[in-house]
């Protein structure tokens, strides 16, 4: 054979078998829609009961969270302007606060569900996906409270300083908060 002969000879594919590989879905088991709902219907269960565990412990310390998120509005006094306005407040602030803690669990059963329909190429990416969206997540939580928050509350307190005594409903400023943080 000559060289130019050689090289018109098919080359084997040494690709071919991993890309396979890959496209694979491990553990392959077929299931029933039935089997499917009900599995669905499981894990929307578990979050659910992390979820209102969560709001529970969250409403046991829900006076320091509140505390916390009072510090961005220095020197504005509050008014609980209905009867149990704050005590409606702080099943608003302790459910929010519930969700962020029980997230983690959440996620967890959502990729439990998902995972064993992924080849094995998706999940190879579904873990950092995962990671950096959960970072950016609180990245954003921290930014909105140190940052926005207290940007726009000095913006709004001086746009009508010299016209309106800053007297804030509790409620309303939740609203408002719990809004930019979750925006």
């Amino acid at each position: 054979m000559t060289p130019s002969e050689v090289e018109i000879l098919p080359q084997p594919n040494s690709e071919e078998p991993e890309k396979d590989y890959l496209d694979e879905i491990p553990n392959d088991v077929e299931m029933s829609l039935f089997d499917h709902l009900e599995e669905l219907r499981q894990r929307i269960f578990y979050s659910l009961i992390a979820v209102l565990l969560s709001v529970i412990g969250c409403f046991v310390v829900v006076k320091t969270i509140v505390q916390l998120l009072e510090v961005p509005a220095q020197g504005v006094k509050f008014l609980q302007l209905a009867p149990g306005e704050y005590f409606f407040v702080s099943l608003k602030v302790a459910g929010y606060s519930g969700i962020v803690v029980a997230s983690p669990f959440i996620l967890y059963q959502i990729i439990l569900f998902v995972l064993p329909g992924l080849t094995r190429r998706e999940r190879r990416v579904i873990g950092p996906v995962i990671l950096g969206s959960s970072v950016l997540f609180f990245v954003g939580l921290a930014f909105a409270y140190i940052a926005l928050i207290p940007a726009a509350l000095k913006f709004f307190v001086s746009y009508g300083a010299d016209v309106v005594e800053q007297l804030w409903s509790i409620d309303k400023y939740f609203e408002f908060v719990l809004l930019l943080m979750f925006s």
